[in-house]
């Protein structure tokens, strides 16, 4: 696993998905929950971050865990679910048999024969034994920022890359002071510049600090130096706590992806996908989206439940949310370290502005991570009749409590899931006409599908009543309204009044239409 704490705010979304992956109660146990954040120009205070959270939520708004903490957990997951992980290999060569889009992977060999036909791709691995190759019908490119699979099939990160630099350092610091996120503007320690301070598992605390342009590199990562920086500030803001220096490395802010996350039967995932600014605490938690959005889209192709084309729509509706992250990120890190004269001379007045005036204090906001809406995906059905409130077509479900101590995403499954409120008559007849449109053959799984849209359903949701006066609220939701939800937990279409033909239809929107989506 990875050095050092890295990524380390993981947001309420990204918690969600790791409960429905069963790594929630492991990740709970070590991380460090928050709420708030306090940002300071000089010696005065001048925002008060406060995150929305009850007591009828499931998880924080934010908890830390050092990145190398948290990827061993996931290593002990997936080792638990069987997933073989070959350490001390690395990928030198890769061949795809047919490419789906001839800008994707030039030069690269067409793939021998075999099972798998010619959209197989060989991967070859480098190990201390030698080389060998194994062959796949899907890979999944989750080899970071220095991506060797972009490299090797010649793609490039497109976007700007900001001008500030940062240096990142984890020290050990038995320190009582609470979580949350401290943000210093101008401090006598870092003069003209920015302080961050995270506090994290185990007695690590992050702190990252921003460097002048022209610092030399060398200078400012030698151990003495970075020690000094440290404790100049500590000592302005009074903690006396004794400390030793764990991690130190590098930072510079990019908003740099892929034009196209998929390249034939190669789809990119995480840093090697897009490299987002850490202000915000996007990074980790935009590719666990990433994640969550494949890998059932995956799985339905592999199982013959939908067609190929269904992949297609990764990569248009993460690349959207990518340029979102961008959209929002960019501000921060312009406020952060400002990329010229101009930018100074707004942040400078925005900050001794909000000393006094308490409505230059919002434009000091840090605008945390939030989930991202597939609102305009070709998967997505818009509203018919419009709700009051509630989760909108492409957002991720409401995690509402119910009056049983239990969560409505707790009756989302695996597959497919209809929430249907209300009248238990609906319900049952629901699940008795969708499981008829499930009735065909599953001999060969994805024939006929490129060819004519299914009379019947390849695959049904799971039908599951919901009588819970706060879940109806929640979701604006009457009797007989219903919800019908993706397998990564976003919200597919909803109605207020539900009916069989409706589900259908929304239902082949994603598993028979998408050879409609667009390769983009």
């Amino acid at each position: 696993v990875s050095e050092g704490s890295r990524a380390a705010c993981v947001s309420r979304r990204s918690m969600e998905i790791l409960q429905a992956n069963g790594v929630d109660e492991a990740f709970l146990a070590q991380a460090l929950p928050w709420t708030h954040g306090t940002s300071y120009y000089r010696e005065h205070e001048v925002f008060r971050l406060a995150m929305p959270h009850s007591a009828g939520e499931r998880f924080y708004p934010m908890a830390n865990l050092q990145q190398n903490m948290f990827e061993s957990l996931l290593v002990e997951r997936a080792q638990a679910l069987g997933v073989e992980i070959r350490w001390r290999s690395k990928v030198v060569g890769v061949r795809q048999g047919q490419n789906r889009d001839e800008n994707a992977g030039a030069g690269v060999p067409r793939a021998h024969g075999g099972d798998d036909g010619g959209d197989a791709v060989e991967l070859d691995i480098d190990t201390p034994e030698g080389v060998y190759t194994v062959r796949a019908r899907f890979v999944i490119a989750a080899d970071g920022a220095r991506s060797e699979l972009r490299r090797l099939m010649n793609l490039k990160l497109n976007g700007e890359s900001h001008e500030g630099r940062y240096l990142i350092a984890d020290i050990r610091m038995a320190s009582t002071y609470p979580t949350e996120r401290r943000a210093w503007f101008d401090p006598k320690s870092n003069p003209g510049k920015s302080v961050l301070v995270h506090k994290m598992a185990r007695d690590m605390w992050r702190i990252d600090y921003a460097l002048d342009a022209d610092d030399d590199e060398d200078v400012e990562m030698q151990q003495a130096r970075v020690k000094a920086r440290i404790q100049l500030h500590l000592d302005v803001i009074g903690e006396t706590t004794p400390w030793t220096l764990d991690w130190i490395r590098l930072y510079k802010a990019h908003c740099l992806c892929l034009d196209k996350y998929r390249h034939g039967n190669v789809f990119f995932i995480g840093d090697a996908a897009h490299l987002v600014p850490i202000f915000g605490v996007r990074g980790m938690n935009s590719s666990m989206a990433d994640a969550n959005n494949l890998g059932w889209k995956l799985a339905a192709v592999l199982q013959g439940d939908a067609p190929d084309a269904l992949l297609d729509s990764y990569s248009p509706e993460r690349r959207a949310a990518t340029f979102d992250v961008f959209a929002n990120a960019a501000k921060s890190t312009r406020f952060m370290t400002p990329p010229t004269r101009g930018y100074t001379l707004l942040r400078d007045a925005a900050l001794q502005l909000a000393v006094t005036e308490d409505f230059a204090r919002q434009w000091i906001n840090p605008r945390q991570s939030a989930p991202y809406d597939y609102v305009a995906s070709a998967l997505t059905t818009p509203d018919e009749e419009a709700f009051a409130c509630g989760a909108r077509p492409g957002a991720p479900l409401t995690c509402v409590k119910l009056a049983d101590g239990s969560y409505l995403t707790d009756y989302v499954g695996d597959g497919f899931t209809l929430l249907v409120f209300g009248d238990s008559g609906v319900s049952e007849g629901l699940r008795a006409s969708l499981q008829q449109d499930n009735n065909v053959s599953r001999s060969a799984p994805t024939n006929g599908f490129d060819d004519a849209v299914q009379q019947r359903l390849q695959v049904a949701p799971v039908v599951r009543h919901i009588d819970d006066a706060a879940a109806m609220r929640a979701c604006g939701a009457v009797s007989g309204s219903a919800y019908l939800i993706r397998p990564d937990g976003h919200v597919c279409a909803r109605w207020r009044q539900v009916a069989h033909a409706k589900v259908h239809a929304a239902m082949e929107r994603v598993l028979a239409n998408t050879r409609r989506i667009g390769r983009n």
